[in-house]
């Protein structure tokens, strides 16, 4: 018996939750809100994996069209979002996960060629993503994906 190809699909609200969690899941250690909060304690009663899962919400609610989602016999395995500015034509990814157990199939790879047609085919010219230098795995998809860096940033905070 052979295992079931992994299709990457349109987002489906019914998909939330699995996001949020694979987000949890994935990030970890790369996710600036977890460094704000081994710098800060947790604030306002929400720890990093409430406030990092926020950000699926916000990308889905955002641009749902720009949310992809892998999976296989009907297991969520990753997602990626987009978020499109159609004045300036500038397409960015601004979350990409995928479980564990799915690493290493090529299927972050797969996504954001896919994400990259999207944004194509909505008339963008420029694709941006982003990652902490932290995340080794970031540092090196994304370039050999195509992506060139242009600058770095510096997050700074402060606790009020």
């Amino acid at each position: 018996m052979t295992e079931d190809p992994i299709l990457i699909r349109a987002y489906r609200a019914s998909d939330l939750p699995e996001l949020r969690r694979i987000t949890i899941e994935s990030f970890g250690s790369v996710a600036l809100e977890q460094m704000l909060e081994h710098k800060y304690g947790i604030w306002n009663g929400r720890d990093w994996k409430a406030r990092k899962s926020d950000h699926i919400d916000d990308d889905v609610n955002a641009c749902p069209e720009g949310c992809l989602v892998a999976e296989r016999d009907g297991e969520i395995l990753g997602y990626i979002t987009i978020r499109m500015d159609r004045l300036n034509a500038k397409g960015r990814i601004p979350n990409l996960a995928v479980v564990e157990a799915a690493r290493g199939l090529g299927l972050g790879r797969r996504m954001i060629q896919q994400a990259i047609d999207l944004m194509r085919a909505e008339g963008m010219q420029i694709a941006q993503i982003e990652t902490m230098a932290s995340n080794a795995i970031g540092q090196h998809l994304y370039p050999s994906c195509g992506f060139e860096e242009v600058g770095r940033q510096v997050h700074y905070a402060m606790k009020l």
